[in-house]
């Protein structure tokens, strides 16, 4: 199990290459507050004099520090590879390969590295210093030394340094996977210790937090820790641990480490001899050691399922940013024919990419052909616009000065021509609707289909204006072709259409039957302008019942005549009367007239009406019909046919190569962090298979 921390200190320069913390790996974290003794306990552990000391704030930047126990043979082997005469050795992440034998180059490296980032105003950073520290002398550990906790800003320090402290030692320990080292002097009251307050916060039940108690020495008279190290006073489920540091005299005289350990373990044994084999420096590391090795052991596991599932998403991620573009000639000809095959497969329905919360592409067309369109043909009414009064109308205008003894033809077909017409908005708008349709089509393949596109913003611009271009075109091509439909519909009445002939027989089967039936019907009240006829000046409009005819209307009924002074009123009045005409402008106003059809009138309306309806019925079967044959053929097929040829000849060309494949500015930028990011989890998947289950017991 001991080289499982070697392990994590592979994986933590594994990731510390890439700059990134998703995952959180174990590692001890050392807190407690400012001159506490928590650099002194780290010295003590590495048995060298390395980093900053001072009064006031020394540590202003995360220190991760990991000791590497390196044998004899281990020490010649890597001395031989590097060059390294020396012992023990330094290795800092930002210096590279830069080996420091001089453990005051590596204090000052610290320093310099500290101000470089924090500046010389004793303000703090999150960023970290990575150090490596190889040693016969340490056992395996990976530790984290934060800024002590302050209250009040000394000097130039900013007024908020007690949050930025606070936050940035909350964010290493809230990590599940470390374990807090809470550090707290002896001559202060433990029950006011600020390390195992903020600890608790994050660690409620303590199953991560082991508590040091630093400065045994300095005590007041008569006092003494046994209370506290046997956890009377506040137990730690880890333990509680008592250290003696060098005091600062110690380190301005130089006093060496490995007699500070000494005399420390010579004070132990004489003021706690009962607890000296549990507390002290080397026990301490030993516990730090065991401790850290199972809980990377029962970490290990969650750990490995994090990398792997990380690794299959940066892959994915990686996977849709596309590879950099090396051959451009391929890269759009694959490109432009990619986006033609989308769009047509978009239209047959082979789509890989099927839309589920609504219709689209050819889905969508059949709709607006069979329900949209053809629901709105059925609901045109044969008749709709037509009352009897302009049957009738139709008729006498159609005779002439002549009255009629059977029905013009000519009234039908005007009739039926402006019935006809009717048909031509909404084949029309049928067409608009599928143009619509096939313009969203362009935005699905882009969105769903081709992520490629989004990778060069300009080539998906210029292929979108291509094929708007291209439906643009074909749009009025298909809008005349449905004109000229309804247009041949209207050129020739085909009054021998089988249809028509076998409706005809039908009608004058059933026409005499239904008159008999049916009870005489009223005008209307009113007669609309340019529809009334001139005969109604002349008499009381009503037509010969015995003949049968309009010839009737010019006759007036005697018992119907005015009153003979009405009468002398109006053949009184000279030509330019006001009276006179009045009764010229009854064209341009309605006209009471109460009366009903006479039987030759309502055989006449009814045979018009169902030949206009029987007729209209059939063309507007072969509207319904022809229309989407009509759409399909100019419109759809079209540019399916000819899409990739259109794209090829507008873009695939040299002078365009460089513009429109030029990616958006953070695409590679991106792809390069994801590749250094996939290449990271790989790795650190590689190493923690080396794991043995061996390793683990």
């Amino acid at each position: 199990m001991e080289a499982l921390i070697p392990v994590i200190n592979k994986l933590q320069d594994v990731f510390n290459t890439v700059g990134a913390d998703i995952i959180q790996l174990p590692q001890i974290v050392v807190v407690g507050t400012q001159s506490s003794g928590k650099s002194s306990v780290l010295e003590s552990l590495v048995g060298r004099d390395l980093l900053p000391r001072g009064t006031g704030i020394v540590t202003r930047r995360p220190l991760i520090l990991q000791l590497v126990h390196v044998s004899a043979e281990d020490r010649q082997t890597m001395g031989d590879e590097n060059g390294i005469e020396a012992e023990e050795w330094g290795k800092f992440l930002h210096t590279k390969n830069k080996i420091y034998t001089d453990f005051d180059e590596i204090r000052q490296e610290i320093e310099n590295e500290t101000e470089r980032i924090s500046g010389n105003n004793k303000g703090v950073s999150p960023e970290p210093i990575h150090l490596k520290i190889f040693s016969p002398h340490v056992v395996n550990l990976t530790l984290v030394d934060l800024p002590g906790m302050t209250k009040v800003p000394v000097g130039d320090q900013p007024k908020d340094i007690e949050i930025q402290i606070r936050e940035l030692i909350l964010r290493y320990i809230s990590n599940p996977n470390s374990i807090i080292l809470a550090v707290t002097a002896a001559n202060t009251d433990m029950a006011t210790s600020e390390a195992l307050k903020i600890s608790r916060e994050v660690d409620p039940d303590g199953r991560r937090t082991l508590a040091v108690i630093t400065k045994l020495d300095l005590m007041d008279a008569g006092t003494d820790a046994m209370d506290v190290l046997m956890g009377r006073v506040i137990p730690v489920k880890l333990g509680i641990i008592g250290v003696v540091n060098r005091s600062q005299l110690d380190i301005n005289t130089k006093k060496r480490v490995a007699d500070s350990i000494r005399d420390e373990y010579a004070f132990l044994q004489k003021r706690y001899p009962s607890l000296a084999n549990r507390n002290g420096t080397k026990y301490l590391a030993k516990t730090l050691n065991r401790l850290l090795m199972h809980h990377i052991r029962d970490c290990l596991p969650e750990l490995k399922t994090r990398i792997n599932v990380l690794a299959a998403q940066y892959q994915t991620l990686l996977n849709s940013y596309g590879e950099p573009v090396e051959d451009k000639n391929a890269t759009l000809l694959q490109l432009i024919t990619k986006f033609a095959a989308e769009y047509c497969n978009t239209i047959e329905g082979t789509a890989k990419y099927i839309e589920t919360s609504e219709l689209c592409g050819g889905a969508r067309i059949c709709y607006i052909f069979h329900e949209t369109f053809g629901r709105t043909l059925e609901c045109v009414d044969p008749l709709g616009g037509l009352s009897t009064i302009d049957i009738l109308t139709a008729i006498r205008n159609a005779t002439g000065p002549r009255p009629a003894l059977f029905v013009p033809e000519v009234s039908f077909e005007l009739l039926v021509n402006r019935q006809i017409k009717r048909l031509e908005e909404p084949s029309l708008r049928c067409v608009e609707l599928v143009h619509e349709e096939m313009q969203r089509i362009i935005q699905h393949c882009s969105t769903y289909s081709t992520q490629e596109l989004l990778r060069f913003p300009k080539l998906h611009d210029a292929i979108v204006e291509v094929v708007t271009s291209l439906l643009r075109k074909r749009l009025p091509v298909t809008n005349e072709m449905v004109h000229n439909l309804v247009a041949i519909e209207l050129a020739y009445i085909n009054t021998k259409h089988p249809d028509f002939a076998d409706a005809c027989a039908l009608i004058n089967n059933n026409i005499e039957e239904q008159r008999r039936n049916r009870p005489g019907r009223d005008l209307p009240s009113a007669v609309p302008r340019d529809k009334g006829n001139p005969a109604t000046l002349l008499g009381d409009g009503i037509p010969d019942a015995g003949t049968g005819s309009w010839r009737g209307m010019l006759k007036a009924s005697k018992a119907e005549e005015p009153p003979s002074d009405e009468k002398a009123k109006f053949t009184q009045q000279p030509p330019g009367s006001p009276l006179k005409c009045h009764a010229v402008n009854l064209l341009d106003v309605p006209v009471p007239v109460a009366r009903k059809l006479s039987a030759r009138e309502q055989r006449d309306c009814e045979v018009i009406e169902r030949l206009i309806k029987s007729y209209f019925l059939i063309v507007r079967k072969n509207i319904q019909d022809s229309v989407p044959k009509a759409v399909m053929h100019f419109l759809v097929n079209f540019v399916k046919d000819n899409l990739q040829s259109e794209l090829v000849g507008q873009l695939y060309k040299s002078k365009l190569l460089e513009d429109l494949l030029t990616e958006s500015e953070d695409m590679a930028q991106r792809r390069m962090e994801a590749a250094d990011m996939l290449q990271a989890l790989q790795r650190a998947s590689q190493i923690i298979a080396e794991i043995r289950e061996t390793h683990l017991w």
